[in-house]
């Protein structure tokens, strides 16, 4: 009887442990709640472009710079700007639709770029807001890219054919 009952001190320590661990009810945590809100949105609007009918507005390659597709997604196109093997610069189209902050700091900017309103974005990027819905950026990857080359690329866009883009 004393073997029997060292054997079942054990498993019935095993077995009420594991009756308090799995029963009970879970404490939410914080990010339950958002987590249940979040559930069936997107962060992309709808009404948001897919980022495929962005390509041909953005620059072709030319004096030995190459521009190559990178990433698209619904409301965002990116292309690499590549200079002797090495990337130089991002090029990018995103629509504004879902994140309308991007383009109320367009708002009250005086400086343009080919019509357009320009805002500088940090110490390496430059942008425009085309058809006050999609933003046009041009992000230096590499010292040797100058604003002036990030303007100059900009203005490489089919920026008035993007603004009829509805």
């Amino acid at each position: 009887m004393i073997a029997t009952r060292s054997h079942l001190v054990p498993a019935l320590l095993s077995l009420s442990l594991l009756v308090v661990a799995c029963g009970g009810e879970k404490t939410p945590s914080r990010y339950d709640q958002t987590q249940k809100e979040a559930q069936g949105q997107s962060a992309v609007s709808k009404q948001a472009v897919n980022g495929s009918k962005f390509n041909k507005y953005f620059p072709k390659s030319a004096n030995g710079f190459s521009v190559v597709a990178a990433q698209e997604k619904k409301g965002f196109a990116e292309h690499k700007l590549n200079k002797g093997g090495k990337n130089v610069a991002l090029l990018s189209i995103s629509d504004t639709i879902s994140t309308p902050a991007s383009a109320s700091k367009y708002q009250q900017s005086a400086n343009k770029i080919a019509g357009f309103p320009t805002v500088d974005q940090g110490q390496t990027g430059t942008g425009v807001l085309v058809g006050d819905r999609f933003q046009v950026k041009a992000q230096s990857r590499d010292p040797s890219f100058t604003k002036q080359d990030r303007v100059n690329w900009i203005q490489k866009f089919n920026l008035n054919g993007l603004s009829q883009l509805k």
